[in-house]
Formats: structure tokens, sequence, C-alpha cells
């Protein structure tokens, strides 16, 4: 028991972010940053893109396709990694601005990287709608830390199985770990809204998230032209939800482990009722929704 409550003090000690700037903790950061971005970057091409011709770097316009789900989960993408890099840059004890400059733009460059990796491939090509949500994502962190100093409004994520997968599991996912990345259907983004950051009222728990959400049904194929030319035809609808949510980061610790599960778990809406429209035509309630 000695031993347990030794290590989660020191561990509790390495965790609580610098005062002050940490030259050690920093180069850490940067180094670790560049370690495991790069070997991703590696890892990207040599398993997605080493098979497929390569060509002349290239745009393609792919803004009507997947209802812009996709859009959606590059802007979720580019927030949070750069959330992470200015909380890893915070951590060292970086000025604000190092922590905007070099952090928070991390999703937006590793991200870019991917697009230009997309660009040069025969198979796929640049997404200007990509690369407009990347910006979109870096600016949604960048803007609140400079007006609030806070985040008020976290793009998040939820998932449920649906059985269009199985309809087409190749480009939709054969099985759980698949289908979260893969299959849009089940697939949904929210913006959550801390309430009491808005409305400074003292009745209103710290915690407590209003989150506006976005999905879609019906996508076997990327559009609906797609779909007809393989003899296949489905209902697809926009679908657009009301819940509730929790902003774990506003609950109150002490324990700088706990803080740091927060933030991880943080990107994801909890399951909680939801209120649903298809199409703005009628509303549907879930008892339970995810």
């Amino acid at each position: 028991m000695s031993f347990f409550s030794y290590s989660q003090s020191q561990l509790n000690l390495f965790l609580k972010p610098s005062d002050t700037l940490n030259s050690n903790r920093k180069k850490s950061v940067y180094i670790a940053e560049s370690v495991v971005l790069g070997g991703t970057l590696i890892g990207l091409n040599q398993l997605w893109y080493k098979d497929y011709p390569k060509s002349n770097f290239h745009f393609i316009n792919d803004n009507e396709e997947w209802l812009q789900m996709d859009k959606l989960g590059h802007m979720y993408s580019s927030y949070h990694l750069g959330r992470i890099g200015a909380e890893a840059l915070a951590w060292s004890g970086a000025s604000q601005k190092e922590q905007l400059l070099y952090g928070a733009t991390l999703g937006l460059g590793f991200l870019t990287v991917v697009e230009v990796f997309d660009g040069f491939s025969q198979e796929w090509g640049a997404s200007s709608g990509d690369m407009i949500a990347n910006v979109t994502g870096t600016a949604l962190f960048v803007s609140q830390e400079l007006l609030w100093k806070e985040q008020r409004i976290t793009p998040k994520f939820s998932f449920h199985q649906t059985r269009y997968a199985a309809l087409r599991p190749e480009t939709l996912g054969n099985g759980l770990q698949e289908e979260i990345l893969k299959d849009y259907n089940g697939q949904t983004y929210w913006l959550s809204f801390n309430l009491h950051s808005f409305f400074k009222k003292e009745y209103l728990p710290k915690w407590l998230n209003l989150a506006v959400g976005y999905g879609g049904d019906g996508m076997v194929f990327g559009n609906h032209q797609e779909a007809l030319n393989a003899n296949f035809n489905t209902s697809i609808s926009r679908q657009f939800y009301l819940s509730f949510d929790l902003d774990l980061t506003k609950i109150k610790t002490n324990s700088h482990f706990l803080k740091t599960i927060f933030s991880v778990f943080n990107t994801v809406k909890i399951p909680a009722p939801t209120l649903q429209t298809t199409d703005f035509n009628g509303f549907k309630m879930h008892f339970i929704y995810f």
C-alpha cells in the first residue's frame, strides 16, 4: 500500500503542469510529438499509399460525398490534436503564445501532410473541403483561447453500429474497430456547449453541457449517383440531435492523473436522453442515445 501510494504521488507530480518553463519537458514534448507523428505518417504511407500508383499533385472535389460527415471528422481531429499539442506545451510551462503557435497547430500540420499524400496518389486527391475543415478545427480551439481563455465549445464524437456496414464491409468496415472509423451512418459529431461558462449562473453546474449533433443515414456509397450506378437505392437523410452532455474538464479534482483522464475522455459525448429530427420532418425521442 505504501509503494502504491508513493507511485501514485509520483505520477501525480509528473502530470502536474509546470508553473515556469521547464526546458527538459518542452524538449521532451517536441521529441515525442516528432517521433509519434513522424512514425504515424511513415506507417500510413506504407500501409495505405504504397500499393497505389502515384500521380502529379492534384485536387478532387468530394464536398458532396457522405453528407459531409468526413469533413466533420477532419474538423474534430484537427481540433483535438491541436488541443493535445497545446496542453502538452502547457504541461512544460511554455507561454500561451507557444502553446497556440506550436501546439494548437499540431493537428493542422499533421492533417495537411496527409492531404499532400492524398494529392500525390492517383487513387485519391487533395480535397479543398478537407483543408477548410482542418483549418476550422484549429481555428475553433485558438479563437476560444484568445477570446475566453477557456474552451466553452467542444467538438465531440459518438458511435453506434448500423446495418449498412454488412452491405459493403470493404468500404464501411468489417467489425467494430473498422466501422467506428468508416461507417458514417453510425457516427455522430457534436458541438458541446458549457452552459455555466456562457450564462454565469450559480445554479448551473459547471460541468453541465448542452450538445447539438449531426449525423446521416442510408449512406452505402459516397453519393446518390454512385449508389444508382451500382443499382443500390437507399433513402439518404440528414439527422440532427439535441442532448445533454458533461464537460469532464470542469469536474473539480486535485488529482492531475484524473484531470488527464478527464481531458482524454472529453473527446466523447456521453450517452444521454436525446431529441432527434430527420431532415426537420418530425421529432423522435431517444431515452439513451450514443
